[in-house]
């Protein structure tokens, strides 16, 4: 059976809602305060985002294909305490070894080892699911704790620092006047778009998410299209901790990446994906991350309290399910 690519009708209401909903919002804000559209207020909504946003990325994989992944923060902090501990202890032996200035293999040391303990715990929690037929929910929720109690056990409960100025000046750079990250958030972006809505993989996950069983019949191997889908979040949360680490130039193992999995989340929800799986883009995430960003920033601009940001961000989560439903039903 040829599996169906998504209706363009229907892929073009998932990225017009999100991206006219985010262009609304813009320009209210920049009609209520006249710091909102400054360079640097955007450039610092780009680089805020970037993180999360990459984590987001790879959350849309996982939705999309009918999981949900709730370990995400608790990873991001374990690969990005790793490749500290990492940078701390090989990057004068990697330096000698092939001849490297000690900067540079710091850079490489940290990547390496970023990317490798994100990709391991992602394969966790696939094998968790496709060998141990555990829940998604259930599976990354006892992952999010193990992750979590790793990065404090490795950090000792406390934060890390990386003495390395070229990778600082990595984590602080710009291309074209964008914050690295952001354009790093950009370019996976439209590769994994394209991945998604145009790949024969990303047809099976978009099967597989809306019916499993159906797909199996169909011929679609499920068990290796989820296990392979579960190791995506990985590969961004990888790199998304190597250039939080380059930025900041330390990480904590009690507050990095904490509450990433709400944002990551709320970011493909409101970017249209369904959340029983099936249906969602690549782009409308990226508006999702984006609406986020604003909603946040702009609440900072008007005063308004940290701890009452939660509630906006929630509300936001909420209407756009509910109208998600209304839009099924019509």
């Amino acid at each position: 059976m040829r599996i169906k690519p998504i209706p363009f009708k229907t892929l073009l209401s998932a990225i017009a809602g999100p991206t006219f909903a985010l262009a609304a919002l813009i320009l209210l804000c920049g009609l209520t305060n006249d710091v909102f559209l400054s360079t640097q207020n955007l450039l610092n909504i780009m680089r805020q985002v970037s993180y999360s946003g990459l984590i987001a990325l790879g959350m849309t994989f996982v939705i999309v294909g009918g999981g949900i992944d709730l370990s995400v923060g608790s990873l991001f902090a374990l690969a990005g305490v790793s490749a500290a501990l990492a940078m701390q202890s090989f990057s004068a032996p990697v330096a000698a070894i092939l001849g490297l200035s000690p900067d540079a293999a710091g850079i490489l040391v940290g990547a390496t080892v970023a990317m490798a303990a994100a990709l391991l715990g992602s394969a966790v929690n696939a094998l968790a699911i496709v060998a141990g037929r555990l829940p998604p929910f259930i599976a990354t929720l006892g992952t999010l704790s193990i992750f979590r109690s790793s990065a404090l056990f490795l950090a000792d409960s406390g934060t890390l620092a990386v003495d390395n100025p070229a990778f600082a000046a990595l984590g602080g750079a710009t291309a074209l006047g964008i914050p690295l990250p952001a354009l790093v958030l950009v370019v996976a972006t439209a590769a994994m778009d394209v991945v998604l809505a145009r790949t024969v993989f990303g047809r099976h996950v978009c099967a597989v998410g809306a019916n499993a069983r159906v797909a199996t019949f169909a011929g679609i191997r499920a068990d290796r299209v989820t296990f392979a889908n579960y190791l995506i979040p990985g590969l961004c949360i990888g790199a998304s901790a190597f250039l939080f680490l380059g930025r900041l130039g330390s990480i904590s193992s009690s507050n990095a990446g904490m509450l990433y999995e709400l944002d990551a989340i709320a970011a493909v929800i409101i970017g249209g994906a369904s959340m029983t799986g099936g249906r969602g883009t690549l782009r409308g995430t990226l508006a999702g991350i984006f609406i986020l960003g604003v909603v946040s920033n702009i609440l900072d601009l008007w005063g308004v309290s940290v701890n009452l940001q939660g509630v906006v961000k929630g509300l936001v989560i909420i209407v756009s399910v509910l109208i998600q439903r209304k839009e099924k039903r019509t």
